[in-house]
């Protein structure tokens, strides 16, 4: 095996055990789910913008790769169908939080 393998995979291992409790149906195996990424992606910039070249090219390309706290779309892929947001420590990949992405959008005043 080479180096590296091990710590991937006790990162898929952790995945495997982790619970999701999902807001409307409770707490379900994150095996259901699928991970789209940072929940800063529902901040699409604006098309029309003056610079929204510059916007989309930092929206799609540049990303921060935090340690520790981190807000995550997760998509229910085998159950409702529904996008949480969840935050997540990445570290202990301990959740402390999970909303349905519908509800934080609303809650910023995106509900476009």
């Amino acid at each position: 095996m080479r180096k590296g393998w091990a710590h991937s995979q006790t990162c898929i291992e952790r995945h495997n055990d982790m619970i999701i409790n999902h807001p409307l149906l409770g707490p379900r195996d994150a095996r259901e789910f699928v991970y789209l990424g940072d929940a800063s992606l529902m901040n699409r910039p604006d098309w029309e913008d003056e610079n929204a070249a510059e916007h989309f090219y930092e929206y799609l390309y540049l990303r921060t790769n935090t340690m520790g706290e981190h807000r995550e779309l997760w998509y229910h892929e085998h159950g409702d169908r529904s996008w949480l947001v969840v935050t997540r420590h990445t570290l202990t990949h301990e959740i402390t939080k999970v909303e349905l992405a519908r509800d934080v959008r609303l809650n910023v005043g995106q509900n476009k």
